[in-house]
């Protein structure tokens, strides 16, 4: 009598090694392939179909056809040309004709194609010496000579294979077909309810992994794969939105008081009026910061949007209420920029004595700088001053997290992030912050993030964009140059024309494969060789990771200061290096880099009034490489760049690790699935509004907890 349904669990318990015919040699292929257990086999979704009603029979092909041939393997042979090279010659029929096939330089094709295999060859038909042919077509093994393959249908599906590994499709199609009849008794268990099944008119699991592996028609097959991505983004989803409600449910944060002294004299001293963006981004955070519950908001904005002006203000806020803030870079070059910024934009602000709360007499707004290159003596008075309330501000790397300076009453920590901004982190403040409330975090990033991708990266936080850029802004001019000579000479003139009328440059060396000090080197000596050619006649510096910090600075301020007329850098200069005279960039080996870096990059010069240009040296040798420059000539807009460095690249390589979870997508992809994402999200939210500990939704809950892991298992208990 069967038993209960089979959940995703209990599939992933059971290796492969379970199956009939897989033994050690097998089973240490398959791992190969990433496939251990029998979910990860289920889970090994077909990356395409060949439906045999819509192949091209070979008789009506015509010279300059691209088709598919379904066919059987007749002849093989394999020989060496006159110089050495491999020529593989295989004859298929499918009945109606016969087609010669070559294969150049793939003498593997002669083990692929043994007499009786099918296969689907996609290819361009030609005529050489009056005979049609086909030249490396694209093939697909479907069944192999002399295999006991079941018969296969009408849509055959092709699954993902490793030459290395030398798994085949007929083989992984025999193993998953043994998978789906012994699970058949049993059934799969559906985490969804009917109704949720039938309002977004969602196939059962069943159905799906029956249909996705072995389906009868092609839309039967689209049909599967939708509900299967559905799965994977309400897995993250459901785990995200619960994350969030358990914070806003049982942290208890800080309630406020937004419109005060402070943050009104800080407004009326800014020297510009604030953007739309900007006022409605002040607006949403003032809203969370009045509530008791912390926040926890993602601030996204382009390049020069005025994301530094809101954290102010935020800081503000708890500045004036008689709490301190943190402000927090990835790196020391970004957080002593920050320091700079804030005490230029801060300068003249006064608090009452003990930090705002108190009567006592004025005095001038603390703000400090805390990095690896604070002396000891300066660490000793930064302690002090942030243990009695003196400093409301603090200004450093990451290394804030773990520094041993206590605050008196930390009330606002703002992250300007390079890498995801975890929980881990987040449990930090909350045990640094001496009072029982938790400190309200505002993250903050230069990259922005499109909405569908956003809901999956940050989708705990909440989330405001400036997208509208500060008035006096020039666009900037954006030229892909190639690797001809006289075109980078012309980039090089435009930067000595620059300087000569006092404008200020930039050049950002390529990724170099290796290591810091690889990198390093390279970069040194590229700037040698521009002292002694292209910029001979400038004074040149030098800036890379491996400098110490103090070198650092004294290159950095000698170039804010104007001492310098051009600065020779690794990526370091990425984000938030702020030098309004600077008006031309030039990248090499610009098609190295991905899209939002570029963009970052960019960013960096047109921060004045002046024209500035931006010059990509680039000699794409792929077409992700060409797309990507087509897209920096095309457009200045950070977000539409980010949606196109996402159609381009895909999630996986834009933000790697940073989301646990995302990298486990199988069939979703973002942006293509920006509504099954949103719709996921709504299911999400409201299978927890009805059942917030996921109580009555068990294989929901240990599906999320066996994807998202530890952090989210105490979510949903009672």
């Amino acid at each position: 009598m069967p038993g209960e349904p089979l959940t995703l669990r209990e599939l992933a318990g059971r290796p492969v090694s379970d199956l009939q015919g897989v033994g050690p040699k097998l089973e240490e292929k398959l791992a190969m392939l990433g496939i251990t257990t029998v979910l990860d086999l289920l889970q090994h979704y077909p990356r395409r179909y060949v439906d045999r009603t819509h192949r091209a029979d070979i008789a009506e092909l015509t010279v300059g056809d691209e088709a598919t041939v379904v066919g059987e393997v007749r002849r093989v042979n394999a020989r060496r040309t006159r110089n050495g090279k491999a020529l593989v010659e295989v004859t298929v029929s499918d009945g109606t004709s016969m087609l010669p096939i070559t294969f150049f330089n793939q003498a593997w094709r002669e083990r692929q194609l043994s007499v009786g295999t099918e296969a689907a060859f996609f290819g361009k038909l030609d005529v050489y010496q009056g005979k049609r042919k086909m030249t490396n077509p694209v093939v697909d093994v479907i069944g192999r000579a002399g295999e006991g393959d079941e018969r296969t249908g009408v849509v055959v599906p092709i699954y993902p294979q490793s030459g290395k590994a030398e798994v085949y499709t007929w083989e992984l199609r025999k193993l998953v077909t043994q998978v789906l009849r012994r699970c058949e008794p049993r059934g799969f268990a559906d985490p969804l309810p009917e109704g949720v099944l039938d309002a977004r008119d969602l196939v059962d699991r069943n159905t799906a992994y029956r249909a996705v592996h072995q389906p009868s028609s092609t839309p039967e097959a689209h049909a599967a794969r939708h509900r299967l991505k559905f799965d994977e983004f309400l897995r993250l989803q459901t785990g995200l939105v619960a994350r969030k409600r358990a914070m806003e449910r049982t942290e208890e944060g800080i309630a406020h008081h937004v419109d005060g002294h402070l943050v009104r004299a800080f407004r009326e001293q800014l020297p510009f009026p604030l953007t739309g963006d900007q006022r409605d981004a002040i607006a949403e955070i003032d809203a969370d910061l009045a509530r008791a519950a912390p926040m926890h908001r993602l601030l996204q904005g382009d390049v020069g949007s005025g994301k530094t002006v809101v954290a102010l203000h935020t800081l503000l806020v708890a500045v004036q209420g008689g709490y301190q803030g943190a402000l927090m870079a990835p790196t020391e070059v970004l957080a002593e920029q920050h320091f700079l910024s804030a005490r230029s934009f801060l300068h003249g602000l006064t608090v009452s004595g003990e930090g705002g709360a108190s009567l006592f007499a004025e005095r001038p707004l603390g703000i400090a700088l805390l990095t690896n290159r604070t002396t000891a003596a300066e660490r000793r008075e930064l302690t002090r001053g942030l243990a009695d309330g003196t400093i409301d501000i603090v200004v450093g790397t990451h290394a804030l997290l773990y520094d041993t300076a206590e605050f008196r009453a930390l009330g606002v920590a703002v992250i300007d992030e390079q890498h995801r901004f975890g929980v881990e982190q987040r449990s930090w403040l909350r045990e640094r912050a001496s009072q029982t409330q938790i400190p309200d975090v505002l993250v903050l990033t230069a990259t922005p993030i499109p909405r569908t991708a956003a809901m999956l990266v940050y989708g705990d936080l909440d989330k405001s964009e400036l997208r509208e850029m500060p008035p006096g802004r020039t666009p900037i001019v954006t030229e892909v140059i190639g690797p001809e000579p006289l075109d980078r000479e012309r980039a090089y003139q435009r930067l000595r024309d620059e300087v000569a009328v006092g404008h200020q440059a930039y050049v950002v060396c390529p990724l170099v494969e290796g290591s810091d000090k690889v990198q390093a080197k390279a970069v040194t000596a590229e700037f040698e060789r521009l002292g002694h050619e292209d910029l001979a006649t400038l004074r040149l510096g030098l800036l890379h990771g491996q400098l110490p910090s103090r070198e650092k600075e004294a290159v950095m301020a000698e170039f804010r200061s104007g001492a310098l007329d051009a600065l020779v850098s690794t990526t370091v200069i990425e984000v938030g290096v702020d030098v309004p005279n600077a008006t031309v960039m030039i990248v090499e080996d610009a098609d190295r880099f991905g899209l939002s870096q570029l963009h970052q990059l960019r960013g960096r010069v047109g921060r004045g009034g002046a024209q500035s240009w931006c010059f990509l040296f680039a000699d794409p040798g792929t077409d992700e490489g060409r797309e990507r420059m087509d897209a920096m000539a095309a457009s200045t807009d950070g977000f539409e760049l980010a949606e196109r460095d996402l159609e381009i690249r895909g999630a996986g390589e834009v933000f790697g690790e940073r989301q646990s979870g995302l990298s486990d997508l199988k069939l979703g992809r973002i942006p293509r699935d920006a509504d099954i994402v949103a719709d996921a999200r709504v299911v999400a939210e409201a299978i927890l509004d009805a059942d917030p500990t996921l109580e009555r939704h068990r294989d929901l809950a240990d599906e999320v907890h066996d994807l998202l892991g530890d952090q989210v298992a105490m979510l949903f208990k009672s």
